[in-house]
């Protein structure tokens, strides 16, 4: 379950932001996800309340932001919506698609006491 090591990555910087920047409490976290970025949001609820037990973070809440996918077609020359990786461009057919967005997994920001 890579969702775990996720949560224990994201507790690991907390930790280092809460040392740098002096704050005792994190009550939220956001994240931004992409559908391109393989991470099952449910597993990756449960092993953030698992992982922040006991840590500053204990008992903040997880939100997650939803990204868009999308990648450039070489024979449109124009970003298209994607659903998932190697499907065809949704405009010409082409499987010429080079992912632009939709793999990200990052921590957009933080409420913290």
């Amino acid at each position: 379950m890579q969702e775990l090591s996720i949560c224990e990555s994201i507790v690991g910087v907390i930790e280092q932001q809460a040392v740098a920047q002096s704050f005792k409490k994190v009550n939220m976290v956001r994240l931004e996800i992409g559908p391109l970025a393989g991470v099952e949001i449910e597993a990756l609820n449960f092993s953030f309340d698992v992982v922040t037990r006991g840590s500053i973070a204990d008992g903040a809440k997880l939100e997650v932001i939803a990204l868009p996918a999308s990648g450039w077609c070489a024979p449109c020359a124009m970003s298209v919506p994607v659903k998932q990786r190697f499907d065809p461009c949704p405009t010409c057919g082409s499987y010429q698609l080079q992912i632009t967005g939709g793999d990200e997994l990052r921590i957009k920001d933080m409420e913290v006491d």
